[in-house]
């Protein structure tokens, strides 16, 4: 959330990964140094990192962003990024679907990974502007705040080969996320590609 936590989250990034945990370390977008920063986390072997515009106080389409996120895509790094509203904060546009798809437009090199379905609480926009697109949705804290006939309907019409589980632990275990995915009745090869083939795809 400050630009000064950056060394201590990558050094227990680096303290914690292994074959099972691949951590996905942050920079924030103020941070002086972010570009190098972002050097650093490839340097060290990181897949990818995550952000979070409601806690690093940003917007998502900032153009101030395309030189973080340009560098990102050349370094082959993955970005996860908080997507929709949140929760816990005021209902600010800031990383909505119409802004998303704006990123992915100007980046498209970019691999992008949209958290919460696309945007939480905000899913007649995602299918307007991501549905269909090649960014990665995931469904983390998603599957118990829209009907099981809107999560099917997204889940069955955006590509295959883009979705991913997730569950925002511990705020929703995995084990529950799970129950919810498999609930849902989608085709086996789907299912299968949300749960697990995607993200070994996605992560070599």
């Amino acid at each position: 959330t400050k630009p000064d936590q950056f060394g201590p989250i990558l050094r227990w990034s680096e303290e914690i990964r292994s074959e099972r945990l691949i951590p996905f370390p942050s920079i924030h977008p103020a941070d002086r140094e972010a570009l190098a920063h972002i050097d650093a986390i490839a340097d060290a072997g990181f897949k990818g990192i995550k952000l979070h515009p409601y806690y690093q106080d940003f917007t998502i389409d900032d153009p101030a962003m395309d030189p973080l996120y340009r560098r990102m895509a050349e370094r082959g790094l993955r970005l996860v990024a908080h997507t929709g509203f949140d929760i816990a904060f005021p209902r600010r546009r800031i990383a909505d679907p119409r802004r998303i798809r704006r990123v992915v437009d100007r980046h498209p090199d970019l691999i992008f990974i949209a958290t919460h379905l696309g945007a939480w609480a905000d899913w007649s926009e995602t299918r307007r502007w991501l549905i269909g697109r090649p960014i990665y949705l995931e469904v983390s804290f998603a599957l118990p705040y829209m009907t099981p006939e809107l999560a099917v309907s997204m889940l069955t019409e955006h590509p295959a080969d883009y979705l991913l589980f997730g569950t925002d632990s511990p705020w929703i275990s995995q084990a529950e996320t799970l129950a919810q995915v498999r609930a849902l009745g989608l085709p086996a090869d789907r299912e299968a590609a949300l749960l697990g083939g995607n993200a070994v795809r996605l992560l070599a």
